[in-house]
């Protein structure tokens, strides 16, 4: 299997519940055809750089996932057919995907008493 990133741009007029369905939707044409879904981020609305099928606005998600190719055919074809996506792109990631290491925040009584410190 190979790792892919899919990036699509749903429709902003499609919101709440509507748009929960449309991810569920896409997530489940995944996991119905055996692929492993690595990451989903949904970015939130953002305005395009030009306006696409006469929306200048759009709702973005980021999907990384192991499949095989014939998985990646079947899942663009489905995108291709519903109204609900404005544009996608897929990538192969050739490295794999790592995610990244979670990032530990110092605990806030150490950084008063330094500041204390330093003020003296």
């Amino acid at each position: 299997m190979r790792t892919y990133e899919t990036i699509f741009i749903v429709n902003p007029q499609i919101a709440g519940d509507d748009y929960t369905a449309v991810l569920e939707k896409f997530k489940g044409v995944l996991t119905d055809q055996k692929a492993e879904l690595l990451k989903v981020d949904e970015w939130g609305t953002k305005r395009l750089a030009y306006p696409v099928k006469k929306h200048e606005q759009g709702t973005y998600v980021l999907i990384i996932f192991n499949a095989e190719n014939d998985v990646v055919k079947e899942f663009e074809r489905r995108m291709r057919l519903d109204d609900s996506i404005i544009k996608f792109q897929t990538l192969l990631l050739e490295g794999g995907f790592e995610a990244p290491a979670p990032v530990e925040a110092a605990p806030a009584e150490e950084t008063s008493e330094e500041a204390s410190e330093t003020e003296e």
